[in-house]
């Protein structure tokens, strides 16, 4: 950043002295990375620097570069600096079809399963009143769809109860509605230091306060879970416990018991996403097996069919909750879609979900190898099965987590920074790195290779190429 750049800042200040100077150029950082001035990977000057040139105090600089990360617009590193982290990647198809920030499903190419899916979508359509599948419904689903929706969910849970489920238009969407039931104005829900960036848009949406919880190798911690349950704010627990996005840790039963024992005692609601279980083939002990009459779990297929088919089943604890969970949602979404619906109560009645879940498996735990491969099992965590893992950047690379995303995004590598998915301004020196998507085996293992040779260089070596 030059020093025209600065100075024009400092007038801005001289001119808006009724607003509070770190806000202003919270703003003045947006609008410059808005406009293009200030470009992706910019470095920013250090906090005395900045302060100096626009006659601020160094407190008050400090708190300009930390709004400036709350709202996404920079990261700072200690011994590193600050650095823009650019315009927000568009969530449309990338170059070539491949996009570049979502977490894709592996696609298997294996023609006999395609035309599995490809024959029971047919036979949908041929065997329902097509009209039928038009019309209005009553939200949460038809007897047929979630008496199919309970065949699924018995994976999982163990009592698991028809009248209590509710067939939604995907995950996000049931989020939605449980944010708008369970949260009021002031109270808090409590996330890990490391979530689903949709849940921080919802939050940032509905205007919801998210308060973040420390986590290790094993997930949120319950004294930490319990030290903000004493001050009574607290109005939900959201976890995505089993292959987490973005780590990958699926929370061991012993930590899952430990936070269950606490959400009982001081009765905090649970919403577990458990988008990502079906991909596990160990069995794993749900919350809300260990705490039912508290816990909101929901699942779906959009992992082993793809996010297009906006599908999943919430099971509420109980009759009275899945009533006004029903009624908020419809309010929300109106309904899901009688037609995907059918189509997924066919694909999990007649096997096709099984083969399909099967084939994304088995590619995934053959593309976690060659990871590990080229990468060292020190420097990722991953899941068998699973099409996303998570890469810890050594310290020798010298990367900024965002200036990396960006770069290997680039060369075609499916890569987020640990900043997106952060909670509590402290993001690790991490990337998520996705291996879904329409990529072949080949694609990804020349991707692997790409990646590997530019861990390897030192971030200022490959900056000076350019």
């Amino acid at each position: 950043m030059n020093l025209t750049e600065l100075q024009r800042w400092a007038k801005t200040l001289t001119k808006e002295k009724g607003r509070p100077a770190y806000l202003l150029i919270a703003d003045l950082i947006a609008e410059d990375v808005e406009s293009g001035r200030l470009q992706a990977r910019d470095r920013l000057p250090t906090l005395r620097d900045l302060a100096a040139a626009v006659d601020i105090n160094y407190t008050t600089a400090a708190r300009a570069y930390n709004e400036a990360k709350r709202r996404g617009l920079i990261e700072s590193h200690p011994g590193s600096g600050s650095f823009v982290k650019g315009k927000a990647v568009s969530l449309g198809p990338a170059k070539g079809g491949y996009e570049m920030t979502m977490n894709l499903l592996i696609e298997p190419a294996i023609p006999t399963l395609i035309e599995k899916v490809r024959d029971s979508a047919i036979a949908v359509l041929a065997q329902h009143d097509l009209y039928s599948l038009f019309r209005y419904q009553s939200f949460g689903g038809g007897q047929r769809e979630r008496e199919t929706a309970l065949m699924w969910l018995d994976r999982r849970l163990g009592n698991a109860r028809l009248e209590n489920i509710l067939i939604c238009p995907g995950i996000h969407s049931a989020l939605v509605g449980l944010m708008t039931q369970l949260v009021s104005p002031g109270q808090l829900v409590c996330v890990e230091s490391l979530i689903y960036p949709g849940m921080k848009a919802i939050a940032a949406q509905l205007g919801l306060t998210l308060h973040s919880l420390e986590r290790d190798m094993h997930g949120p911690l319950p004294k930490a879970f319990e030290e903000v349950c004493k001050e009574g704010r607290v109005a939900v627990l959201y976890l995505n416990p089993t292959i987490h996005n973005p780590t990958t840790t699926t929370i061991p039963l012993s930590r899952r018991q430990g936070l269950a024992d606490i959400a009982l005692r001081y009765s905090i609601p649970i919403i577990e996403d458990d988008a990502y279980t079906m991909l596990c083939d160990d069995p794993v002990t749900p919350f809300a097996d260990l705490a039912p009459e508290l816990s909101y779990y929901i699942t779906g297929t959009a992992k082993c069919f793809g996010p297009g088919l906006r599908s999943a089943f919430l099971h509420a604890p109980g009759k009275r909750q899945t009533q006004r969970i029903s009624g908020a949602m419809r309010a929300l979404s109106v309904m899901s879609s009688p037609l995907t619906d059918a189509l997924v109560s066919t694909w999990i009645a007649d096997g096709t979900a099984d083969a399909m879940l099967k084939a994304v498996r088995t590619e995934g735990s053959a593309r976690l190898k060659l990871a590990e491969h080229y990468l060292g099992r020190n420097h990722i965590s991953g899941a068998a099965g699973a099409f996303h893992l998570w890469l810890k950047l050594p310290k020798a690379s010298n990367w900024n987590p965002s200036e990396l995303a960006v770069h290997l995004r680039s060369l075609g590598v499916s890569a987020v920074a640990s900043a997106a998915f952060s909670t509590d301004n402290n993001p690790p020196d991490a990337l998520r790195i996705c291996y879904g998507g329409p990529i072949s085996r080949d694609n990804w293992e020349d991707g692997l290779q790409q990646l590997a040779d530019v861990i390897e260089q030192p971030a200022f070596l490959l900056s000076n190429t350019h």
